[in-house]
């Protein structure tokens, strides 16, 4: 049994007239006739009573066609759930983050995916960029939004956003009187920061950036998130060099101050290559491209209103 034979079969019994029920399907009239003939033959039982002037379905032909209406609709819902399918409407994605994505970025991505994609089912995790990239590499998680490029042979990935370090200080302290700094001006203080095997990459942007005013931050005490490494900075224990984003913390005890000539760090997406043709995937980071405003200067933000 084909559906052509149950679409020819319900435009029988809604138009009552084979000519009107084979110009509605776009086939002759002949043709029509021998398809609902054959389904009979098929279900084995009359389905249709022919007369000179119209056409009725038997008490097993009204019955037939409630199945077959229910039938169609079913086809159409599903050929279409294969097209939402194939343009990312549905389907599941797990996203991995940073930790501080979930002050600036992440919530604007993600209610707006939300928005145009509701029958996507989101599952966030929040990872470090080493924990992002062994998920990716063991199929946990389907993209990853990191700091800094990855470079790994089965890894794509593609700048959003960019943004510039700043000093985080205590608040109180007689740097913080300044409305710019230079990096220089910090190369007496206690550092916070995080510990190399953990950021490498970050790690060794900064200590470059500093070896620029010769000198190597001290680093007195290490952490592996951001927020304890600012409530260090808020209990004095010593300064910080955070992406611009993380000012939007408000954490008491903590001033941001903009460094001249301070590096720029890409929060990127990531994903395994073989995702490539996921549009799941690539729905996500057409939204998160839009959200985060990466353009040709790459600094645009969320909230930005330049």
């Amino acid at each position: 049994m084909e559906l052509r034979h149950l679409r020819h079969f319900v435009a029988l019994a809604e138009e009552e007239h084979f000519g009107r029920a084979a110009e509605r399907v776009f086939v002759v009239q002949q043709a029509l006739s021998n398809s609902v003939r054959n389904l009979e033959e098929e279900v084995g039982v009359p389905l249709v009573l022919r007369t000179t002037r119209r056409v009725q379905l038997t008490p097993a032909g009204q019955e037939f066609l409630v199945g077959a209406r229910e039938t169609l609709s079913l086809a159409s819902q599903t050929v279409e759930r294969a097209r939402r399918a194939a343009r990312g409407e549905v389907g599941r994605l797990t996203v991995g983050f940073v930790s501080g994505l979930a002050f600036g970025g992440l919530p604007e991505i993600v209610r707006r995916f939300r928005e145009l994609y509701p029958n996507v089912s989101v599952d966030l995790r929040e990872l470090t960029a080493q924990e992002q990239e062994a998920g990716l590499r063991g199929d946990q998680i389907d993209i990853g939004l990191m700091l800094l490029p990855v470079r790994a042979p089965n890894l794509d990935s593609r700048p959003l956003w960019r943004q510039p370090l700043v000093a985080a200080l205590p608040a109180g302290h007689p740097l913080a009187r300044k409305r710019k700094l230079k990096i220089s001006d910090l190369a007496p203080e206690p550092f916070v920061f995080f510990p190399r095997q953990l950021r490498a990459t970050y790690f060794d942007q900064v200590m470059r950036w500093c070896a620029t005013a010769d000198f190597t931050p001290n680093v007195v005490q290490e952490a592996i998130e951001i927020p304890t490494l600012l409530s260090l900075v808020a209990a004095g224990v010593g300064v910080f060099l955070p992406i611009e984003f993380f000012s939007r913390l408000p954490l008491p005890g903590v001033v941001y101050r903009p460094v001249e000539d301070a590096p720029l760090v890409d929060i990127v997406a990531v994903w395994r290559r073989d995702e490539g043709k996921n549009p799941v995937v690539w729905a996500f980071l057409g939204v998160a491209e839009e959200m985060l405003g990466a353009g040709k200067d790459g600094q645009k933000s969320p909230t930005s209103h330049t």
